[in-house]
């Protein structure tokens, strides 16, 4: 651990280091304790830089390191045989991208390793458009906002950004696609439908550009 390490409390700790039993039992034979380790204080340190994220670091670090570990994955194999993945980028990780990642986790039926992240990611999820999600039987009220990491943009097939401008980052040789929408903070469900639909379409065209079955 580091010294920014010692702002966490006892049961921060705690909740960290039951975390790292879990993610142990996720990635058994994959990755050792020493790497898991390693993303989840990372991470940890990471999010510790963002005054933001206080609140509920140990279950957003567990969840950032699981992403950046099933990245790390991706990037030491050969891909053959792996889902096509694709990460959505927006500024605060609380609308946009949620709404995008929560379609094509339904949509593609889990035939896509989906990944999501914010320039400066907000506390929580939209709930406005937890509400617009949870009229076509998608719940995203559970996830998290959080940031992104060098490693899930170099594992992704396909980055989708939207709205994050010269914030998102560009790695030379990474397929990118730019969709303009309307960012739904301020907007009410009534406000946040067309863009939901709009996401909807573009998703089922990427999954379909992409070659999933579904």
């Amino acid at each position: 651990m580091t010294t920014r390490h010692a702002a966490l409390t006892a049961a921060d700790r705690l909740h960290l280091k039951q975390g790292a039993e879990r993610l142990q039992q996720r990635f058994v034979g994959q990755l050792n304790t020493e790497t898991i380790e390693r993303y989840l204080y990372e991470s940890v340190d990471q999010l510790l830089g963002d005054a933001r994220h206080t609140e509920w670091i140990p279950l957003l670090a567990e969840r950032f390191a699981n992403d950046r570990l099933r990245a790390l994955i991706r990037l030491e194999s050969d891909h053959l045989g792996l889902s096509p993945s694709v990460l959505f980028l927006c500024v605060h990780n609380a609308g946009r991208s949620q709404m995008a990642a929560g379609f094509m986790r339904a949509l593609s039926k889990g035939g896509v390793d989906v990944f999501s992240g914010g320039s400066e990611p907000a506390a929580s999820v939209n709930r406005a458009a937890v509400e617009a999600m949870a009229e076509k039987g998608i719940d995203i009220g559970q996830e998290i906002p959080q940031p992104w990491a060098d490693e899930i943009i170099r594992a992704a097939d396909v980055v989708v950004t939207m709205g994050c401008g010269d914030a998102c980052p560009v790695f030379p040789g990474k397929r990118y696609v730019d969709w303009e929408l309307d960012d739904p903070f301020g907007k009410t469900v009534e406000g946040i439908r067309p863009i939901r639909d709009e996401i909807e379409r573009r998703v089922r065209v990427l999954i379909e550009e992409l070659g999933v079955e579904v």
